[in-house]
């Protein structure tokens, strides 16, 4: 499943690299669904990115660390395990956007774009299964991926309450990562008490 929404999102990111009005149709714009009732944005603006890098870097940290998390979903949810996963990507694209809606919904020239949120939802729900996996950040920084998690929420928390211009939906990544670990908890309240007997 990992590679089948991979090559979706990629499929689609590229073609609308070309075609802007792809982009316009499907982009999350608040103003649009709550006056249009146009609710499909919310998902469809997890398949498309700003560029090729934006792409790349989603891409590929989804891919590291989804297989991992489809793996555990297997594991804990049997035969459901690949569709838990994918009801968890996409529930994560729709939850990320969700505030932002409602701070953005009677302003019409707000649009973002970006699987980002799911990927931090998939992210943080391999924290759960292993929080003491190293990461390395920028090829460089290993540390373990619960301290990584930890800074991770700090800054998109601050990132979210400031306003540099960055163009980053940092406030997605907050959301993401949070619901990530909620939906899991939820769906296996059995992962928490895992989690915190490997924590500690």
């Amino acid at each position: 499943m990992t590679l089948i929404i991979l090559i979706i999102t990629g499929l689609i990111s590229f073609a609308a690299f070309s075609q802007p009005a792809i982009i316009d149709r499907f982009v999350f714009q608040p103003y649009a669904i709550k006056h249009h009732r146009e609710w499909y944005r919310y998902i469809t603006s997890g398949l498309l990115h700003a560029d090729f890098m934006h792409l790349f870097v989603n891409m590929f940290v989804f891919y590291s660390f989804g297989q991992a998390v489809e793996y555990y979903y297997k594991g804990i949810f049997g035969n459901m395990g690949s569709w838990m996963y994918v009801l968890l990507y996409v529930t994560s694209i729709f939850a990320a956007n969700v505030s932002t809606y409602f701070k953005e919904q009677n302003n019409p020239t707000y649009r973002s774009l970006g699987a980002s949120g799911a990927v931090s939802a998939v992210v943080f729900a391999s924290i759960l299964f292993n929080p003491y996996q190293p990461l390395v950040l920028m090829f460089a920084i290993e540390m373990p991926a619960i301290l990584y998690g930890v800074l991770y929420l700090g800054y998109s928390y601050y990132m979210s309450k400031k306003d540099f211009g960055d163009n980053v939906h940092h406030e997605a990544h907050l959301q993401g990562a949070l619901y990530g670990m909620l939906f899991t908890v939820v769906m296996k309240p059995q992962v928490l008490g895992g989690f915190i007997d490997k924590l500690f």
